[in-house]
């Protein structure tokens, strides 16, 4: 009787096993037809299409540089640097947000579009706290209408502390 019961219990596993397989095998065949050809072609040209309008408005840009070090600073001390930005595309550069890494670095962006050719600033404070001390490495992200829309800008100081 236990023989008997533990025959059956392994035919049921083997015939079990050997559905799952057949359905996997079923179920992830796919056919290529002229349909399916079709419909995938006419998407990839309407993504293209949706690309090509979403690119003609970037422009882009250039910095007067991408990386600025304050030197020996003091904790406390007010430390401001501009970033000179200039559109070198043929639209208006728009520079939707400029954030910082920490809460003590503070960039104000530009307030209106910058025409193609013209140049703005973007200026940033840095006000180390008590709790700064040695070297500091802050980055400020710009994102605007370019390609890659995110730009990293950097600051750097060695912060002295007071005594």
């Amino acid at each position: 009787m236990k023989r008997l019961v533990f025959i059956i219990g392994i035919l049921s596993l083997v015939s079990c096993s050997e559905d799952k397989q057949e359905k996997v095998t079923n179920e992830s065949s796919i056919v290529a037809n002229e349909e399916n050809e079709k419909a995938l072609k006419e998407t990839l040209t309407d993504t293209e299409r949706e690309e090509q309008e979403r690119m003609k408005s970037f422009t882009t840009m250039s910095f007067d540089k991408w990386d600025h070090d304050f030197g020996t600073i003091k904790q406390g001390s007010t430390n401001k640097v501009l970033f000179k930005v200039s559109n070198t595309g043929k639209k208006p550069l728009v520079i939707t947000d400029v954030s910082a890494s920490c809460g003590c670095t503070t960039p104000k962006k530009p307030e209106y579009p910058i025409a193609p050719g013209k140049s703005d600033v973007i200026e940033v404070v840095f006000l180390p706290t008590s709790l700064q001390s040695k070297e500091q490495t802050k980055k400020i992200t710009v994102q605007a209408n370019t390609e890659p829309s995110m730009t990293i800008l950097t600051i750097h100081a060695f912060v002295e502390t007071n005594k």
